[in-house]
């Protein structure tokens, strides 16, 4: 990260703890972005705040987001950050990175590697995309105005998964259960594609209550009981 100008670290439950000396070590003095580092329970907490992020993976997981090179995902988080807040995601592909994980995030990045030999560590997927950015930073013009309303941050938009979601689960929608987790991430995926502005995450919560508790089936359950 210090090697490319990076300097943001939003550590997800970091399994040895926080802070390690090993980590301070292992920087060889780029302290700043250890010590700015800001650990969360999980990856929801730790980009609600962002409004466009990007999940390093070298497998779909089951998901039907955009997918770029780090090359392309750098043009296009650099493109909109002057008007965005936006972030990667990277975590272990065995263990950390969880699909439900990558279905908050709105596109996927991977390193076009050869086939024969697909396999990259944690640190050598960051330091490609990191030099990637590092690269479109220093040759790109300054960010365009954006004549448009910004996406919704992700705690914007999980309240809208968890709105939908809670009213589905009471009509019975998640059958069987066990289809559940894989429904549900493909509605967040689905609605995440769309990009929603914050106007149009509250509207749309607007209409999942008028669909359930509007004035319409309101009286319709009164005719029903003959009110």
């Amino acid at each position: 990260m210090a090697n490319f100008g990076l300097s943001e670290l939003r550590l997800v439950s970091p399994r040895d703890g926080w802070p390690q000396d090993r980590a301070w070590a292992s920087a060889s003095g780029a302290d700043w972005p250890l010590t700015g580092a800001k650990v969360f329970a999980t990856v929801a907490e730790a980009i609600s705040d962002l409004q466009l992020v990007y999940a390093a993976t070298a497998r779909p997981r089951e998901t039907h987001l955009p997918v770029f090179t780090p090359r392309q995902a750098a043009t296009e988080l650099h493109r909109v950050g002057g008007a965005l807040r936006t972030g990667l995601l990277f975590g272990a592909e065995r263990a950390g990175l969880e699909t439900m994980d990558i279905a908050l995030c709105n596109g996927i990045v991977t390193v076009p590697v050869d086939a024969k030999f697909r396999s990259l560590n944690l640190g050598q997927a960051v330091v490609v995309n990191a030099y990637e950015w590092r690269t479109v930073t220093l040759d790109a013009p300054p960010a365009p105005f954006l004549d448009v309303a910004a996406p919704a941050d992700q705690a914007m938009m999980m309240g809208v998964y968890e709105h939908l979601e809670d009213e589905l689960e009471f009509s019975g929608f998640f059958f069987p259960p066990e289809k559940k987790p894989s429904m549900i991430r493909n509605l967040r995926v689905a609605l995440g594609r769309a990009r929603f502005t914050d106007q149009e995450a509250r509207t749309f919560r607007g209409v999942i209550t008028a669909l359930t508790k509007g004035r319409g089936r309101t009286l319709a359950r009164l005719a029903e009981k003959g009110e």
